[in-house]
């Protein structure tokens, strides 16, 4: 089963950063693997991972973009990934596994957030086939690298977004009545979900799981809204400016919670939990409860079936 949903008192919270989290842990010999780590809270991750010591490989769609973005930064190293593309996905990780290294952390952070209708593959829903298929075929292609050694952590960055919609059995790809705000929604719940099954896979391995809401963060993320929609959502006045700057995080702290799960020594023997605030995170006592996760996020039921959906979709899986 998967890990209770209560805290451990990890001696961490709200306003913790990534550097926060990593004081005193030496990564030096780690191999770290961080989709979208060259933009937000990925760029983020990528500094304070390679700052520890880590070696650090960035596969972005943009590799030139990246190549920029990560100029200067140590033990960093850049490929060519686009997780809308199988093929794509295919052969990166058949890149990296001729290299003959292993895998200590994958930390998926890339995502889209609410776009507008978008279709990538055979039709796939964007945001869906970006923010989990694509994820889940690379964890899956990268799976003799990350069992090699035991140990390996893999950290899906969901949000409190997943509230917005459970799985769409009948239609995972909005092929009617496409709500972007629905369809980010349920690419949310999916990272979840995709983490507590392959926790409950990888574990007799030595390769455990998680995934995390990273708080509040205005990032490059929000390049699909409109400035009036963040006025009407209050997140910013018309200047620009956050309405709330409490209840934002820095890119800093906001990348604490995934990197803390990808590292923590207090989480040594658990796995397939929710996170925030770096600590794991209690079930969500309704729909407006102010944090936690909602119960169908964490069901290995429903867990077990989009691993089989998304296995049949992809035509992936390490574990057949």
């Amino acid at each position: 089963m998967t890990t209770a949903q209560q805290g451990i008192g990890s001696g961490f919270g709200f306003g913790s950063t990534a550097d926060d989290v990593l004081d005193g842990i030496d990564l030096t010999g780690r191999l770290a693997v961080v989709t979208g780590g060259y933009s937000g809270l990925g760029l983020e991750t990528t500094r304070a991972l390679a700052k520890a010591g880590a070696r650090v490989v960035v596969p972005a769609r943009r590799p030139e973009v990246a190549e920029e973005a990560l100029a200067g930064l140590d033990g960093v190293e850049v490929d060519e990934l686009d997780l809308g593309d199988l093929d794509s996905v295919r052969a990166f990780a058949e890149r990296f596994l001729a290299s003959g290294r292993s895998v200590d952390i994958l930390i998926g952070s890339a995502a889209i957030m609410a776009c507008p209708e978008t279709r990538v593959g055979p039709g796939w829903e964007a945001q869906f086939a970006t923010g989990h298929l694509g994820h889940f075929a690379l964890a899956n292609r990268l799976w003799p690298a990350l069992a090699a050694d035991g140990g390996a952590r893999v950290v899906s960055v969901s949000s409190l977004g997943h509230r917005r919609s459970d799985i769409r059995w009948d239609d995972p790809h909005w092929r009617t009545g496409y709500d972007k705000w629905g369809a980010y929604g349920q690419a949310k719940t999916a990272n979840s979900l995709f983490a507590v099954h392959l926790d409950a896979l990888g574990r007799d391995s030595g390769v455990r799981a998680f995934t995390l809401h990273p708080g509040g963060i205005l990032t490059p993320l929000q390049r699909h809204l409109p400035r009036e929609e963040m006025v009407g959502l209050g997140w910013i006045g018309e200047d620009g400016t956050p309405l709330n700057p409490a209840g934002f995080k820095t890119p800093e702290q906001g990348a604490a919670t995934q990197v803390w799960a990808a590292t923590s020594p207090k989480l040594a023997g658990l796995g397939g939990a929710y996170c925030e605030d770096c600590d794991i995170a209690p079930i969500a006592a309704g729909p407006g409860a102010p944090s936690g996760v909602r119960p169908y996020a964490v069901d290995p039921a429903s867990a077990a079936r989009l691993w089989a959906l998304s296995a049949e979709l992809t035509g992936v899986d390490a574990f057949a």
